[in-house]
């Protein structure tokens, strides 16, 4: 008999028709009844397919799908299930990290020179009809500035290693420094931005990095200082970035992640400095796929021998 699985929201159909392929699928966006369902049917349910679309997964969602084995989730990031939560409850909980290292990392040099050359005002400027009564404006430079690195992991060092092609100084923070590794070190995360004019946030979004980049931060990285965030929105006080754009305590911010996607406040959409992406971080066909496939292989893995591919840190133990 197929292990029952629930879907938590939709994902690309190709994803679908791989798990139902093996699995008998419950997609709960299709779903009526969702309290008949699972007093019924969730109880079965022995594996799950999560998304940020389905919301935060915790421990009391956990709790109304008792014979659940496995999490597996869309994404790097797993903030949006409640780790700690699966592993008391002896729930593995996978994630997709490596497939989309490179994809992000792109992406951070793309919003990073929209936002230093303003290239989205620029191509505004033009749709608008404006250039006949005068050139743009001039912009910021790529040159000459310092890279200050927030988080050096997988796809941090991704991003250095594309930096590198730029001749740009490149310096980093994490918790300590990473063996192996030529960049400068920075202990603090305000000493970082003392030292540097961009500073790239790419760091998960967890309890110990909520609003780490905050006002002092930001004021550290001063009035020719850029913020790109390409992490979690929590990572950021963003009222306090609000403020720091607007007061020019920095220059400007490209931004692809907030604090309560996808409301993105009006005070950050009415600001000239900043560049707004919706979360596109890893969105091409190619890397969703590859995401989804690992979200696939990650479950077939498990019911097959219990060896899942990619299990996060706090469940890693529970592999047996």
């Amino acid at each position: 008999m197929q292990p029952e699985i629930l879907i938590g929201a939709p994902m690309p159909p190709a994803v679908i028709a791989a798990l139902e392929a093996v699995f008998t699928v419950h997609k709960l966006w299709e779903i009526a009844d969702k309290d008949g369902f699972f007093a019924d049917a969730g109880m079965r349910v022995r594996g799950m397919a999560a998304s940020t679309l389905a919301g935060r997964i915790d421990g009391a969602k956990m709790d109304r799908l008792p014979a659940l084995e496995i999490i597996a989730s869309f994404g790097v990031g797993y903030d949006n299930v409640d780790a700690a939560a699966a592993a008391e409850r002896g729930i593995i909980v996978t994630n997709t990290p490596g497939v989309l290292d490179d994809e992000v990392a792109d992406l951070t040099i793309g919003l990073l020179l929209a936002t230093l050359r303003q290239l989205p005002q620029a191509d505004r400027f033009v749709r608008e009809g404006k250039w006949p009564q005068g050139a743009f404006p001039l912009s910021a430079t790529l040159r000459g500035r310092r890279i200050g690195i927030l988080g050096l992991g997988a796809i941090g060092t991704a991003i250095a290693h594309r930096l590198e092609a730029f001749g740009v100084e490149i310096a980093y923070h994490t918790r300590s420094p990473k063996a192996g590794v030529r960049y400068t070190y920075h202990d603090t995360l305000v000493g970082l931005a003392a030292a540097c004019d961009v500073l790239i946030a790419i760091v998960p979004g967890t309890a110990s990095t909520h609003h780490v980049v905050d006002a002092e931060v930001l004021a550290a990285l001063g009035p020719e200082g850029v913020f790109i965030n390409v992490a979690r929105g929590s990572v950021v006080d963003q009222p306090a970035l609000i403020a720091a754009l607007e007061a020019g305590t920095i220059l400007a911010a490209g931004l692809d992640v907030y604090a309560d996607e996808p409301n993105v406040p009006e005070a950050l959409i009415a600001l000239p400095n900043v560049v707004l992406l919706p979360h596109l971080g890893s969105a091409s066909v190619h890397t969703r796929a590859a995401m989804g496939q690992l979200v696939v292989d990650n479950l077939k893995a498990w019911f097959a021998d219990h060896k899942p591919l990619t299990p996060v840190a706090e469940t890693r133990h529970l592999v047996r």
